[in-house]
């Protein structure tokens, strides 16, 4: 989405994430599309450290137009096998840091009359998968804050967008392991171009593929024994995490 962005000749872009090796990496590809990028290493499970990446961020630029929630983190196992560390961090960082870091970055925004914050969420958060049950909830909760969010900023004219993006999942190593028949994982390039796009076109949801906008329909109009015998047994959903590694 960075480099997407740069060919979109945004002038500045700044990266924050716990991986340095990847995020100076990914610096230097967003220069050589000519915009300026600088990358800030912060955990998004510490609510000190992303107080200090904002602080760094703001010591460097007057404002920010786009802020993409991204950062995800995935532990793929039966709710009782969840440590409480990984309970607490897989909804630090799906869901807390978002908000933390959407709060920080919205007053200037609001200032500016205009602005785009982007919610990577996903599919799981509108549905449920086996051994997803902590990544799901915080994907649901992603959804709900927001859904709300938005609804508050059109209310008060703030001139500053909201899109949720809901993608099934994504070949980026992250799901490394599962077996999907029906509905393929999703291209990393691809995606960051639709979610670029539906930033350009102010879209209020992102969701891909085309199946992923029929949940919200046949959830509402199936009996929720027949939603899981479709989703699960004939579209072999409820078995892709069968076979799940992750990124090692």
């Amino acid at each position: 989405m960075a480099i997407e962005c740069a060919k979109k000749l945004a002038s500045h872009i700044i990266i924050l994430d716990i991986n340095e090796q990847g995020g100076l990496s990914v610096c230097e590809e967003i220069k050589h599309h000519g915009a300026k990028a600088d990358f800030f290493q912060v955990d998004l499970s510490s609510l000190e450290s992303i107080k200090n990446g904002i602080s760094n961020v703001n010591s460097i630029v007057d404002k920010i137009d786009i802020l993409i929630n991204n950062a995800g983190i995935v532990v793929g196992k039966k709710f009782q096998d969840h440590s409480d560390e990984e309970i607490t961090k897989t909804i630090s960082v799906n869901l807390n840091a978002c908000m933390i870091l959407t709060k920080m970055l919205l007053p200037g925004m609001l200032q500016n009359g205009k602005g785009h914050i982007v919610n990577i969420a996903s599919s799981a958060g509108m549905a449920a998968f086996p051994t997803l049950s902590v990544y799901a909830a915080s994907k649901w909760g992603m959804i709900g804050w927001s859904e709300s969010l938005r609804l508050e900023l059109e209310a008060s004219s703030s001139g500053v967008k909201v899109t949720t993006v809901t993608p099934y999942l994504i070949d980026t190593g992250m799901f490394d392991g599962v077996k999907s028949p029906i509905i393929p994982l999703l291209k990393p390039l691809r995606v960051a171009k639709d979610i670029v796009r539906s930033i350009e076109k102010n879209k209020i949801f992102s969701r891909m593929p085309w199946l992923v906008y029929t949940i919200p329909f046949f959830k509402g109009i199936l009996p929720q024994r027949t939603f899981d015998y479709v989703v699960g047994k004939l579209f072999g959903v409820y078995k892709t995490m069968d076979t799940f590694k992750g990124r090692q």
